[in-house]
């Protein structure tokens, strides 16, 4: 086990980060949020197309990359960095992940081409710890209900549905998809509505496996936030002149950037660790290994619980460091505190990963 990257995983970052340095700045993504479309499918379809996001974790024989957890983590590094709003979250990890489970190989194949999107049918607020709210029915193949606070479900074409145990797919000319507001505008969630919708049942889901793997590779997200929001911040407090001396020189002003920079160190090898052991999980051994099992939970629950707080706290302080144009809608800075603010309570919040996390290390409770 090795936290550092590989070589190729460096090349994959550079690839990626120049595309986005090209498509997505900040500026760009300001404005695409405030066209109400806030989803870049046509960027989303050139990192699919042209460096292959799509299907990192898709094994080859299927059409993908056969990557690992490792390379999709980098990729959610800088996605992060640039609050792109394109479905990599939703459709090529969650969603990907799902079929993988349930053992789906012909919407595997389209996922990874980038030509079809998906999206799991679950509340951003779903914790892996708690089972799902039974909101779902299905009678002769048909599904009625409704699930609230979906993420990717205005772009995607298929809807994966968990019913108790099963896994059902669902196309999206079949169901009802109302957006409705979020905090974070750059990945917007919507309310499913399911009203006699044909599904193909297509295998078994695991809710607590596939949220887990979810939330172990948000933090990764979360942490190319906190370094985009702390090297900004950096830039901007050399540049920025008080009393005819640069802010950054102020004692108390280096003390707070060095607490955030320790900070983000930290979040980078919790996030590095969380997403090697997850790279495991698509072992068939180490997928039945009740040890290697409760490591990758253990160290998910760890990633997420520090690295939503961090995100949130680095950004924070960005905002007060850059003073009045810090609070400013013109400022992108308010687009990476709402990311990190929405991301801390997706897929379980902080205290619910703590609290599994004192299971999982068996760590006495109070007396």
């Amino acid at each position: 086990m090795t936290l550092l990257y590989t070589e190729v995983e460096e090349e994959l970052r550079a690839s990626v980060r120049d595309l986005l340095a090209d498509r997505c700045r900040p500026d760009a993504v300001l404005k695409r949020v405030e066209s109400g479309v806030p989803y870049d499918m046509d960027l989303w379809k050139t990192l699919s197309r042209e460096i292959g996001v799509a299907g990192l974790l898709v094994p080859e024989e299927y059409g993908g990359a056969g990557a690992s957890a490792r390379e999709v983590a980098v990729v959610l590094e800088e996605l992060g960095r640039a609050v792109a709003p394109v479905p990599f979250l939703t459709s090529a990890v969650l969603a990907t992940k799902a079929l993988l489970q349930a053992g789906e190989k012909d919407l595997i194949q389209e996922l990874a081409s980038g030509e079809t999107t998906a999206a799991l049918a679950v509340s951003m607020a779903a914790s892996p710890y708690r089972p799902l709210p039974k909101t779902v029915t299905v009678t002769d193949g048909l599904l009625n209900g409704e699930i609230r606070a979906v993420a990717g479900a205005d772009v995607a074409d298929v809807l994966l549905v968990p019913v108790g145990t099963t896994l059902y797919a669902v196309r999206a000319e079949n169901v009802r998809v109302d957006v409705v507001p979020s905090l974070d505008l750059t990945r917007p969630i919507a309310t499913v509505t399911f009203s006699g919708a044909p599904g193909d049942a297509i295998g078994a889901f695991d809710v607590r496996s596939v949220l887990n793997f979810g939330a172990g590779l948000l933090a990764s997200e979360q942490l190319g936030v906190a370094e985009w929001c702390l090297s900004t911040t950096l830039s901007y407090i050399k540049e920025r002149h008080q009393f005819a001396r640069p802010v950054g020189s102020f004692q108390a002003i280096k003390h707070r950037m060095a607490d955030l920079w320790l900070d983000v160190v930290r979040a980078r090898a919790a996030a590095r660790n969380a997403a090697d052991l997850l790279a495991a999980d698509s072992e068939p051994a180490a997928s039945r290994d009740a040890e290697a099992v409760g490591n990758r939970e253990l160290a998910a629950a760890v990633a997420k619980a520090w690295c939503s707080e961090v995100a949130v706290h680095v950004a924070e302080e960005s905002v007060q460091l850059h003073g009045g144009i810090g609070m400013t809608w013109e400022h992108p800075l308010h687009l990476y505190l709402k990311r990190a603010k929405s991301t801390e309570i997706a897929f379980g919040s902080p205290g619910a990963h703590r609290d599994a996390l004192a299971v999982l290390a068996d760590l006495p409770g109070p007396a």
